[in-house]
């Protein structure tokens, strides 16, 4: 290590202390699971679903996490967008699911937990939206 590098460092601080503030929300860390869920669940899907359903709902899925992280880092009214974008994706996460149990590529079981899980996330989405809404004058519900 060079010996300027070595001054700057301060060996009290880890990687871990310097976490994103993302990363600290409840829905954030759900949305993650959901999106791993959602890879891993999409996995056993048809070939020829490679870049249909499949990326579809992975995108959808992923899309959540990431307009919570981005929205997190801007101001009130911005966050407040950025979790109504990531509402509208568990919207489309819950309609290709639909599709998918429909075409037979889940179990009613795969479904109905990702389904409840989805929507249990939607309501504390709304929950916080609410919330920052309060705080947040001339803004939109």
């Amino acid at each position: 290590m060079s010996e300027l590098s070595s001054k700057n460092q301060d060996p009290s601080l880890s990687l871990k202390d310097s976490a994103p503030n993302y990363e600290k929300l409840r829905i954030w860390q759900e949305s993650m699971e959901l999106a791993l869920e959602v890879y891993k669940t999409t996995s056993k899907f048809p070939k020829g679903e490679l870049f249909g359903l499949t990326s579809q709902l992975r995108r959808a899925a992923s899309s959540v996490s990431f307009n919570i992280a981005e929205g997190s880092g801007r101001g009130t009214r911005e966050f407040l967008h950025f979790l109504m974008m990531a509402a509208t994706s568990i919207n489309e996460v819950l309609t290709a699911l639909t599709l998918a149990f429909k075409l037979e590529y889940v179990t009613e079981q795969e479904h109905d937990n990702l389904r409840n899980r989805y929507l249990v996330l939607m309501r504390q989405i709304q929950a916080l939206r609410a919330k920052l809404h309060k705080k947040t004058p001339n803004s939109k519900p």
